[in-house]
């Protein structure tokens, strides 16, 4: 009998990849904690402020590109501006900058490679490369129409 409104192999389907995804993030999560004391959270911002001009960016542009909402980006940089991984400057008369400091620098290029190689491990090596360019495609087209679904950001 269909749940929720979807076939057996709809629901087969969803429910395989929520597994997947949750448990891939726990594990990533774990390793993270374990070889360099970081968040999963901590990771993403550490590496967006990296790729960054000047490893700087606009608060509320790191959050949009995180797809994060507005208070959980601003608990998170205080929790890693009191560890040193960040510091938030003013821009503007009204703008916050959120800078990556070189403790923060440190910190990922720490956790950079134990991270990838847990992630090729888990993720890239179960995959052939059509496989994982399929998987890239699908993924893209759901991420697609899950951010144009979104509402927008209450600034």
């Amino acid at each position: 009998m269909a749940q929720l409104g979807l076939t057996e192999r709809e629901l087969h389907a969803w429910r395989t990849s929520f597994r997947m995804v949750e448990l891939l993030r726990t594990r990533i999560e774990q390793q993270l904690q374990a070889s360099s004391g970081l968040s999963n959270a901590d990771y993403t911002v550490l590496a967006l402020l990296a790729e960054a001009p000047d490893r700087r960016m606009r608060a509320y542009e790191l959050g949009r590109v995180a797809g994060w909402e507005k208070s959980r980006m601003h608990h998170q940089l205080t929790r890693m501006e009191r560890r040193g991984l960040v510091v938030r400057e003013r821009c503007g008369s009204r703008g916050i900058d959120a800078v990556l400091t070189a403790e923060g620098l440190a910190a990922l290029r720490k956790a950079v490679p134990g991270h990838a190689e847990e992630v090729r491990r888990l993720f890239i090596d179960r995959l052939t490369p059509e496989e994982l360019e399929r998987f890239a495609d699908i993924a893209a087209k759901i991420l697609d129409n899950l951010q144009a679904a979104q509402p927008p950001a209450i600034t």
